[in-house]
């Protein structure tokens, strides 16, 4: 798959003034509570109404979606509201009932993501429509599995293609449900410029609060659009309802963000933005140089551990130094979740190069 200026032609021919918002709730529950957030959706910046008809959870014993029954729910928002329809398909019989009842957009989930057997079987259903199907991001962050996805797609003919970022699992307790990894979507674009990516603020935070905040790091890095979980009721929502919000906070969300522009013309911008990224390159060079010579003293350290036979990992001091240089970070503005996965890329790093000594 090569990227081309025809991947966005989907998105373009709607000639939006504003980023794509895909919205409504996590959970189809009752056509009351589906009818009525469409019809509060109706006349904002949503162009897209989801709901999720099937729920799987990670355990069972929870809603796990009303089934078929919603897609029909679904039928009566485009027919009442205008509004264009989507929803997460997981097999070929989900596939098959979402081209029955209409759906325009489908996309596929980040469990399904994960297998390609699944993304197979859904790519065969779909060959050469001309719905909409978007990929979010498998739950752990590889590059190569979530474009794979799209190539098995873009592999059935289906021209109408896109990527959801929605965070990726970690075992770490930090602040997000699904820590971002901003880095990757980045990669992604950097590869695949023209092919178009959306922001799913609500299961990176899974907190209602923090999804204004994710949403404009998401415009501001170039991203084409939101899916946002939208709920009359948030708190009693039948599934996620921390993240979900109100059709009103979705409008304000809407008016609040700020849209950047990619670049500037004037001379004085481009001048200053060249010194500064000079500046970059300099640091950047400082920090390769300073990192070898950190390197050459776990050379050191490495030699000496293999002289008096004593083992590679030394868990009390690494402990030490990793609450340490949290608070050195944070007292220069930089945040734990950084510091950890730079100092554990650094402490690893190091650990390979007593390993190749002491093996030596």
């Amino acid at each position: 798959m090569e990227n081309k200026k025809e991947m966005r032609k989907w998105l373009d021919d709607m000639n939006l003034g504003h980023p794509l918002v895909v919205a409504g709730p996590c959970s189809a529950e009752t056509e009351d509570q589906v009818l009525k957030i469409a019809h509060d959706l109706k006349d904002t910046d949503v162009s897209y109404y989801r709901a999720g008809i099937w729920k799987p959870r990670t355990r069972p014993g929870n809603f796990e979606g009303v089934g078929a029954i919603g897609l029909k729910w679904l039928q009566k928002v485009k027919e009442e509201t205008g509004l264009k329809t989507a929803t997460e398909v997981a097999n070929r019989a989900h596939v098959d009932l979402a081209l029955e009842h209409d759906v325009d957009l489908l996309w596929i989930g980040a469990r399904s993501t994960v297998s390609p057997f699944i993304v197979q079987e859904i790519a065969d259903a779909l060959e050469g429509t001309d719905k909409i199907v978007l990929v979010k991001n498998p739950v752990n962050p590889d590059l190569s599995l979530w474009l794979g996805a799209v190539e098995r797609l873009h592999s059935a003919n289906i021209e109408k293609l896109g990527v959801i970022h929605r965070g990726f699992s970690t075992y770490e307790k930090t602040k997000y449900r699904n820590i971002p990894e901003w880095q990757l979507a980045i990669e992604l674009q950097t590869k695949f410029p023209d092919l178009p990516i959306i922001n799913d603020p609500s299961h990176i935070t899974g907190k209602r609060d923090m999804i204004f905040d994710v949403s404009q790091t998401a415009l501001d890095l170039n991203f084409d659009g939101l899916m946002i979980e939208t709920h009359y009721d948030p708190d009693n929502a039948w599934s996620d309802a921390a993240q979900q919000v109100t059709p009103q906070k979705l409008v304000q969300i809407m008016k609040d963000l700020r849209i950047r522009k990619e670049t500037d013309e004037e001379a004085e911008y481009k001048n200053s933005l060249s010194n500064l990224r000079a500046q970059i390159d300099v640091l950047d060079n400082q920090l390769i140089d300073l990192l070898g010579k950190r390197m050459k003293v776990s050379d050191g350290i490495g030699e000496l551990k293999k002289q008096k036979n004593v083992a590679v990992l030394q868990s009390n001091r690494w402990n030490a130094i990793l609450g340490n240089m949290i608070l050195e970070g944070e007292q220069r503005g930089l945040s734990e979740e950084f510091i950890l996965k730079m100092f554990k890329a650094i402490h690893q790093e190091s650990i390979n190069h007593q390993e190749k000594i002491i093996n030596a």
